[in-house]
């Protein structure tokens, strides 16, 4: 033990009064320092014990003493006066020291911490934790996501634990697949997955272990270290509500002590926060996502959808209601509902709605809906829209636009007008036939009489000659117009498109004379086609009564025939008014007609595509505004 009493001289060291000063009291743990810089220059073996007891030397010592007053220089003692400092060293505990200043030399007098300051200590740090802790939560809760709850739980661990290693994993519930990871230090390869639990954790969470996956999670008696060059850790799972939503571990690199015990606690303190934070955020996400979902199922819908609140505003207007009445979602969401009525629909609305917030719903009604373009006809089922609590809080009606449908009815309903008018026809064109039969054989026999005659007026004779080519001419249109109205037969037969052009024009001279319009012919010499004859004149005489729609009176309707190779070419090209370049593509569907209500069925050039195809050949269009309309027909020639 005396071997112990020796006293460290540092070279350069004070003067024999001024060491014979310092260690006066030889017991107590005593060093010598210069006071500018605060150098070390001797320690007693009562000091150098002091400083091994806190795993330090006395030039650790004394370099940490100086750390606290560079940082803080009112600490420092004046000459002829001392001074108590408290030292920290880093992972080593607290040491508190007394500094005496004579001059330039500095005494330092080591002393053992009081339990009255260590417990001060305690209850700083704890409140510091407490805070940090307090911080985090109110971080988590304002997070927008799971990426930015995960950032603000980093900075929470990096406060509560310096100079530290950790890993913060995040996964899915159901699946138990990784959907974050953050990582503060150098993580080994594959250390992040699969997630290994700590058995006595899993136990104080009360967490179902043999319910996760064991691809995806291990519980094992110990964790292995996730970083490279740690020498110990702790973990704590993220459960909460008996669900695991990920993990932290943090881990000590080499030459940091660290409370084991102190650090697992207050990181499963930290870990139960999380967990819950986690839990909601993934609640919302999911929320958000069948919010999300439902507002597409509703807004793409192939269905008309509108939804309307107590107040009969318009909360919900789809994309089919705006594909269909032209109005965007600003120029309709917040607006009355009745506002997109005809005021004829507005007391039946009124009484559909009132019944659906009543509770009842009504099957179907049908309806008009304004649009930008007039008014379109739709079919509406409606039922109430309730709130958890079960109160209605509106409106909702799912329809289908049923414009088409209504104009197919009214095109039905002609189309039995017209077959009535037909078999009238018929009946009329018989009853026709039989008189003007006799007047046609009669008037032959008196104009072959009167030519004979000598004596007959030659005025006589042409007005014989007018009244047997009218009578032939009825007979022969009555003929052609039963034959023209007759089911066509499905078997083609060998005709030339000029003979059926001409026989299309004989059917249109009532139209053309009626339009004021002429008729221009310019026929090549053609080899005949393969067609039903019926159908081809049907197709012309569509064609021919458009035109002399289309033209004011003096128009020209003109008729040309070619051959292209192997194809027939005819054209029926008018002077009119041309077609509007944004109806061009709608021209050959069915019910799309620019005529005025009466005028037209739609149908027309629909059925003409119809029979073109049907034949093998194709039709096309080429219009220009205030010059004219041309319709090309091509079909092949009839195999040999």
């Amino acid at each position: 033990m005396k071997s112990d009493s020796r006293v460290l001289r540092m070279s350069g060291g004070p003067s024999p009064e001024a060491f014979q000063a310092a260690f006066e009291v030889l017991d107590e743990p005593l060093a010598l320092c210069d006071a500018a810089p605060l150098r070390l220059v001797a320690a007693n073996p009562s000091f150098t014990r002091f400083c091994a007891s806190h795993d330090a030397t006395a030039e650790a010592m004394v370099a940490a003493v100086a750390e606290v007053l560079a940082r803080a220089p009112g600490q420092a003692p004046e000459d002829g006066s001392s001074s108590d400092v408290e030292v920290t060293l880093p992972g080593r505990g607290c040491v508190l020291v007394t500094l005496a200043r004579r001059a330039d030399t500095v005494v330092v007098r080591g002393r053992l911490v009081p339990g009255r300051l260590m417990a001060e200590r305690a209850l700083l740090e704890q409140a510091r934790t407490e805070g940090v802790l307090l911080d985090l939560s109110r971080s988590v809760a304002e997070a927008g996501g799971e990426e930015e709850l995960v950032a603000a739980v980093a900075h929470g661990v990096k406060e509560l634990f310096p100079h530290r290693s950790f890993c913060i994993r995040i996964i899915d519930a159901r699946t138990c697949g990784l959907t974050s990871l953050y990582a503060e230090g150098r993580l080994k390869d594959g250390a992040h997955e699969p997630l290994v639990l700590k058995q006595g954790a899993v136990a104080k969470t009360h967490l179902n272990a043999a319910a996760l996956p064991v691809e995806r999670v291990v519980v094992a008696r110990e964790v292995p270290l996730l970083f490279e060059g740690s020498t110990q850790g702790v973990s704590a799972p993220l459960v909460a509500s008996g669900q695991l939503f990920g993990a932290i571990n943090m881990e000590y690199p080499q030459g940091l002590d660290a409370d084991l015990i102190h650090d697992e606690r207050v990181l499963l303190q930290l870990a139960n926060q999380v967990a819950v934070a986690v839990r909601n955020a993934k609640l919302i996400d999911e929320l958000t996502f069948v919010r999300k979902y439902l507002e597409d199922l509703l807004e793409k819908a192939n269905a008309l959808i509108l939804v309307a609140n107590r107040d009969k505003q318009v909360v919900v207007f789809n994309q089919a209601l705006t594909a269909l009445t032209g109005f965007s979602k600003e120029e309709v969401l917040g607006k009355d509902v009745l506002s997109f009525f005809p005021d004829s629909e507005h007391l039946r609305i009124n009484s559909i709605t009132a019944a659906a917030m009543r509770g009842e719903s009504v099957n179907s009604f049908e309806t008009r809906l304004r649009s930008r373009e007039g008014e379109v006809r739709v079919a509406f089922a409606t039922s109430s829209v309730l709130t958890p609590q079960g109160e209605v809080e509106g409106v909702i009606a799912i329809g289908q636009d049923i414009t088409v449908l209504k104009e197919l009815e009214k095109r039905i309903i002609h189309a039995e007008k017209l077959a009535s008018i037909g078999q009238l026809a018929a009946s009329v064109v018989h009853e026709i036939n039989n008189p003007m039969t006799a007047v046609a054989a009669y008037s032959e026999v008196l104009l072959m009489n009167a030519r004979l005659r000598p004596d007959t007026h030659p005025g006589d004779v042409e007005k014989l000659r007018k009244i047997h080519e009218g009578s032939q001419r009825i007979l022969r249109f009555t003929r052609d117009l039963v034959s023209y109205a007759r089911p066509a037969k499905d078997k083609p037969e060998q005709v030339v498109i000029n003979v059926i052009l001409e026989q299309a024009v004989g059917y249109c001279e009532h139209v053309v004379a009626q339009a004021k319009v002429s008729v221009r012919r310019e026929f090549a010499e053609l080899p005949p086609i393969s067609a039903v004859r019926a159908n081809l004149v049907q197709v012309f005489v569509n064609l021919i009564t458009n035109a002399c729609h289309a033209m004011p009176p003096g128009g020209q309707v003109t008729l040309f025939t070619r051959r292209e190779g192997q194809e027939v070419v005819a054209e029926v090209r008018d002077t009119g008014t041309g077609i509007d370049p944004k109806h061009l593509g709608r021209i050959f569907e069915p019910f799309f007609t620019t005529k005025e209500e009466g005028r037209g069925t739609g149908l027309g050039l629909s059925i003409v595509q119809g029979i073109v195809e049907s034949h093998g050949g194709r039709i096309t269009v080429d219009s220009r505004l205030g010059e004219g309309t041309a319709f090309t027909l091509r079909l092949p020639l009839a195999a040999p």
